[in-house]
């Protein structure tokens, strides 16, 4: 699998602040010291993007099962909102975010470049895939989830054979008023996929997808809303609720497109002001865990670390073509595709 992202795209141009994760051995903490202060603090805050609601919900009630008496606050919004709220939190002095979890890669070098990501380094850290080891600033953030974006379609009212193979067949005149998508300036995968879409075709692409007049959500996780409920027939989704729909016998058809998926990385990370810096490590340690990565993967995430084998119906990523970007192309391309957008969709 080549996603496009390499160490050195990811710490280019970041300046003096990435320079520093470099210049000193990564903080490391002994396990059994940090949950003994993490205990001291009883509670961490996640700002979580990566998953819908109930399964972020999950997750927190996990670590807290792992760990008796930290309790997890779950604040699951979009990835574009997660993050603007994190910006006005530090720019009012006034963090309530430990954990930031999003679905934007670029999100994370800008915030090195503030002095906004704590200097850490988990220990579960080291048991990553080799694809995803690239991707790891040392001491920042890491990559504790992936989902590839695909289409999907409703299969109550539309036969396989029928459904959009392409990325290009959501412009066919027999799908007006039944595609359903996120919206960038609110879901980072969105604005992943958007991009991805404007490199292999051009801002034409979204100029013909308008005249079908889709419905347009917020989240990414919405158009399986609108499919599964049978307002629209076809639209992109994230595969992990894609296939936990299908997990629920949901009429939710997955279709890994022929021109190419996009990958959406979720790296999570500490934040330098964390409101319980202790909690927030171990949490992070946990994140980082291969009890974390084979809860994740049995509710269709990617697998991160080896030896953890997908769920039925989902394809290895190996064998799925994926439009790649690099850190650069999101972090200049996303605000140029959510104007873009604006321009040519509305608000």
């Amino acid at each position: 699998m080549s996603n496009g992202l390499t160490r050195r795209q990811t710490t280019a141009g970041l300046g003096a602040a990435s320079a520093l994760a470099f210049g000193a051995r990564p903080a490391r903490a002994d396990l059994a010291a940090l949950e003994q202060a993490a205990r001291k603090e009883a509670t961490l805050t996640w700002y979580i993007a990566q998953v819908d609601t109930e399964t972020a919900e999950v997750m927190g009630r996990a670590f807290t099962k792992q760990y008796p008496g930290i309790s997890v606050s779950v604040i699951r919004t979009t990835g574009q909102v997660a993050y603007q709220r994190l910006l006005q939190e530090l720019k009012n002095s006034a963090p309530q975010c430990d954990v930031f979890s999003s679905t934007d890669i670029s999100q994370y070098p800008a915030l090195k470049a503030r002095d906004a990501l704590a200097h850490y380094t988990p220990e579960n850290a080291g048991g990553l895939l080799p694809q995803f080891d690239k991707l790891v600033d040392p001491g920042f953030e890491y990559p504790a989830s992936a989902t590839n974006h695909l289409l999907i379609y409703n299969t109550q009212k539309v036969q396989p054979h029928d459904a959009p193979k392409r990325w290009t067949d959501l412009l066919d005149a027999r799908w007006k008023g039944q595609v359903a998508t996120g919206h960038p300036a609110f879901s980072g995968c969105t604005g992943i996929w958007a991009l991805a879409l404007r490199k292999a075709y051009g801002w034409a692409y979204f100029e013909k997808l308008a005249k079908n007049n889709p419905r347009i959500g917020r989240s990414g996780n919405d158009p399986a809303t609108l499919i599964n409920a049978g307002e629209c027939l076809v639209g992109p989704s994230p595969a992990n609720t894609a296939f936990q729909n299908v997990d629920k016998g949901n009429p939710i058809g997955p279709v890994y497109p022929e021109d190419g998926a996009t990958l959406c990385i979720g790296p999570s990370a500490v934040i330098a002001a964390a409101p319980h810096p202790q909690a927030a490590r171990l949490f992070m340690e946990w994140l980082m865990s291969e009890t974390y990565s084979r809860m994740s993967v049995a509710l269709h995430g990617e697998p991160v670390r080896p030896g953890i084998k997908l769920t039925s119906g989902q394809k290895p990523l190996d064998q799925v073509p994926i439009l790649t970007l690099t850190v650069e192309e999101i972090a200049k391309g996303v605000p140029e595709v959510i104007e873009a957008w604006r321009d040519t969709f509305g608000d």
